[in-house]
């Protein structure tokens, strides 16, 4: 009489198609082309071969652009402003706004809770209540408004974006590794270039990128503070009436390829620290 073999082993159950999640999924890359799609038309039109001043049909595939890049002077310098102002702005900012959150999440003192609600209360507030504030107050102190109220006034709003994101950092730091190190016979400044930056760095290079980007694009608090200064997006603005030259194309696929740049350096740097 033959033995009947059962197979003891659970079936295989095939995990079940749930649509919701699949809808989730293509919702999410239908935002992220939608979002893409107008800087994809701007990388394409830095391409294309218009003669006249409207730079909005497709007329033809050409590289001459690129090559007649600074062949506007005007857009030039408002490009080298913008440039130079989130440069400046980026490292003053980086600079203010990592003392600030180091003091933040490190320390307590008295008025701690009302700076904490003043680093918010900057990034919550409107850009024209921003502007007109720092408008009034260049002019209360009768100073001219330009390059550098511009200046002042990027490192003024975006010191608060890096300060938060320095101080959230701060708050998980275990500081049993301060005190290890003074125990060990490091000073003050010591411990703070050699242990405390080291762990902070991804933090304050992730608020200094943010700035950067808030500050190369900014529109509404420059055209407050900027007087007959023009940056990029000002000039674009003034421009727009009488057609935008290719040119304005090609340098918007400059900053945004270098944005990218930018980005994905950061990505790396933190994931080689990890």
């Amino acid at each position: 009489m033959k033995a009947t073999i059962v197979d003891l082993k659970p079936a295989v159950r095939r995990p079940r198609v749930r649509w919701g999640d699949r809808l989730l999924y293509l919702y999410t890359w239908a935002i992220i082309v939608w979002l893409c799609l107008p800087i994809a038309v701007m990388i394409a039109f830095g391409f294309n071969d218009t003669t006249g001043r409207l730079n909005l049909t497709w007329q033809g595939f050409t590289l001459k652009w690129y090559g007649q890049l600074f062949s506007v002077p005007d857009l030039t310098t408002a490009l080298v402003n913008s440039l130079t102002i989130a440069v400046v702005a980026t490292l003053g900012s980086a600079v203010l706004g990592t003392l600030i959150g180091l003091a933040l999440g490190k320390y307590r003192f008295r008025g701690q809770g009302a700076l904490n609600i003043v680093q918010f209360a900057a990034i919550s507030a409107p850009e024209t209540v921003m502007g007109a504030s720092l408008l009034s107050f260049f002019v209360q102190l009768g100073v001219g408004r330009g390059y550098w109220t511009i200046l002042i006034a990027h490192i003024m709003f975006s010191l608060s974006f890096v300060a938060i994101t320095v101080r959230s950092r701060v708050l998980t730091l275990d500081p049993s590794i301060d005190e290890a190190a003074r125990d060990l016979g490091a000073g003050g400044w010591a411990v703070f270039r050699l242990v405390t930056l080291p762990m902070i760095f991804p933090a304050v290079l992730a608020g200094a990128l943010l700035a950067f980007a808030l500050s190369i694009d900014d529109f509404i608090i420059t055209s407050f503070n900027s007087g007959s200064t023009l940056t990029f997006p000002l000039w674009i603005w003034g421009a727009q009436r009488n057609g935008l030259p290719p040119q304005v194309n090609v340098m918007g696929t400059l900053i945004f390829v270098g944005g990218i740049l930018l980005a994905a350096g950061n990505a790396v740097v933190a994931r080689r620290r990890r």
